[in-house]
């Protein structure tokens, strides 16, 4: 069943792609939603499925994103969807996060990658390229026209779903992922019309994975990206007070703090559904090597091993 309350949204500012002001919006917050099946869920297309998938054939620069790490366009495909394109180290980590957050139901962006892109019209960036003077490695994130976003962001310690245990259920994802980034920022609501015409959703989205499966840490010593520092980092330290204590060293570490036993447990009997073949199809929709697949895969596995195994405490049941 789906997390689901009551809300309407104070205000939503200014929108993103207009910069007019619009009308409060109102909608069911969901940050989290009952998966079904894990097992059957397709880690290599990821939340978009099929149909979402662009059409890469003609693809033409619309303008310039800013802001952020990486360098990124707005784009449009031959379908006529406008996307947005991210460049350079984060696009991977990002496309491979994604898919595991989205796997065990929570809300994500929607997101494809592929290896080699020719965009019509836009300007050189100092990022790797590919063949015809292609950009190499190129993300691509929908940008629905049905759907409304907004520049306000929500936060880690103040919105409708604090002190359940799907939060502390994203925050362990977090640490799954390695993801150090954990800034207000990158946290954005984005409004989904109901399928029966009435007031639709507001999904709670960590719109930004791009910092992952690298290792955590400080300014000089964090990476993203980096298969052989995610591999060789420490996930879980031990267990104090039925309390988890997670080897995370990223921003906003205090919120790791209340992350109980059952919490953790919860999250690693959702991940233990995953069969190898998802999780290698998580990564081989992020183009990394089959050296590197095969690298992380394994540290994927032994972590939900660590999170199942953890001692004490039974698994969280579902609201």
């Amino acid at each position: 069943m789906a997390l689901l309350l009551t809300f309407q949204a104070s205000a939503f500012g200014q929108d993103e792609e207009k910069k007019k002001k619009k009308e409060p919006l109102t909608g069911t917050p969901v940050l989290w939603r009952d998966p079904g099946d894990i097992s059957s869920r397709d880690l290599f297309l990821g939340a978009g499925g099929e149909a979402m998938k662009p059409d890469i054939s003609n693809v033409t620069f619309l303008k310039d994103e800013v802001g952020g790490y990486s360098a990124g366009f707005r784009v449009r495909d031959a379908a006529g969807n406008t996307w947005v394109a991210k460049l350079g180290k984060e696009a991977q980590p990002e496309t491979a996060a994604s898919r595991f957050v989205w796997a065990v139901g929570y809300v994500t962006e929607i997101h494809y990658l592929f290896p080699c892109v020719h965009i019509k019209g836009a300007p050189d960036k100092k990022v790797e390229r590919c063949e015809g003077k292609g950009f190499a490695n190129v993300r691509f994130e929908a940008r629905p026209k049905a759907y409304k976003r907004q520049g306000t962001v929500w936060s880690w310690t103040n919105n409708p779903f604090v002190g359940t245990k799907e939060l502390r259920g994203l925050i362990v994802m977090m640490a799954f992922l390695n993801n150090w980034d954990l800034k207000d920022d990158n946290n954005k609501l984005v409004w989904v019309p109901g399928s029966d015409g009435g007031q639709g959703e507001l999904h709670y989205i960590l719109s930004d994975l791009g910092a992952t499966f690298g290792k955590t840490g400080g300014f000089m010593s964090r990476s993203r990206n980096e298969p052989e520092d995610y591999v060789k980092s420490k996930f879980i330290e031990g267990v104090e007070g039925g309390r988890v204590k997670f080897a995370y060293s990223g921003k906003n570490s205090a919120l790791f703090r209340d992350v109980t036993v059952e919490d953790a447990k919860w999250v690693g009997s959702l991940l233990s559904k995953l069969t190898d073949q998802q999780l290698t199809d998580a990564f081989r929709a992020a183009n990394f090597t089959p050296e590197e697949v095969q690298m992380l895969v394994g540290a994927a596995r032994a972590r939900i091993s660590q999170l199942v195994n953890l001692p004490g405490g039974a698994v969280a049941g579902t609201n």
